[in-house]
């Protein structure tokens, strides 16, 4: 993901208001004060595979805001409930712009969770591999089998699947899709748990944005 963003400077009443987390992350060159809808797209679905990931995934994601003093941010089940609902592709989807620093504050999280899965995600990524190469069913795989089967109903109950994006989907062998999306999602997971990573990805959902 070698991305580049533009840096436009917080005004001093935004920069003071800012957790120091946060600052971590640049501020990117985009027009209006809300998220593209690529942006919001991908940040929510890498809080899906969390959620797939482990049980008790949204209970996860408020602990962190409350560990890392983002609970002015992300204050509470309803709150961040509101915030993934930008997802121009869920259900209930709002027209409600996911923020930027809203969606600072999720990667910052996203992230953080998934360095403490760090060992799960490389173990669930190599069992992918190694039935992959072998053209043994995934199935096979308790650990796999369950994460994928997971993140396939948590985004077939709230995803819009008559948005044309999802079209693809609808065709007998959506269920592969959804596996390979999944697989992706944790690749970029573990992408996020890499040197300066947080930093890298959180550029990468404005590459093509940018001004």
């Amino acid at each position: 993901m070698n991305v580049s963003a533009s840096l436009t400077p917080f005004d001093s009443q935004t920069h003071e208001a800012m957790p120091m987390i946060l600052e971590t992350l640049p501020d990117p060159g985009i027009t209006g004060q809300g998220c593209p809808r690529r942006t919001t797209l991908q940040i929510d679905l890498m809080l899906l595979a969390i959620e797939a990931l482990e049980l008790g995934g949204s209970e996860a994601i408020l602990a962190f805001a409350q560990e890392l003093d983002l609970k002015k941010i992300i204050k509470n089940r309803v709150n961040l409930w509101r915030m993934r609902a930008s997802n121009p592709l869920r259900r209930a989807h709002s027209r409600r712009p996911l923020s930027i620093l809203e969606a600072k504050a999720l990667v910052v999280i996203a992230c953080y969770i998934a360095r403490r899965l760090t060992v799960v995600i490389r173990q669930i990524l190599g069992i992918y591999q190694q039935l992959s190469e072998k053209q043994i069913p995934l199935e096979q795989n308790l650990r796999l089998a369950n994460y994928l089967e997971r993140f396939r109903t948590h985004f077939k109950s709230r995803m819009n699947s008559r948005r044309s994006v999802l079209l693809t989907l609808n065709a007998e062998n959506s269920d592969e899709k959804l596996d390979e999306l999944a697989i992706d999602l944790l690749a970029k997971l573990l992408f996020c748990t890499g040197t300066a990573g947080m930093q890298r990805f959180w550029i990468s959902l404005f590459d093509g944005e940018v001004e």
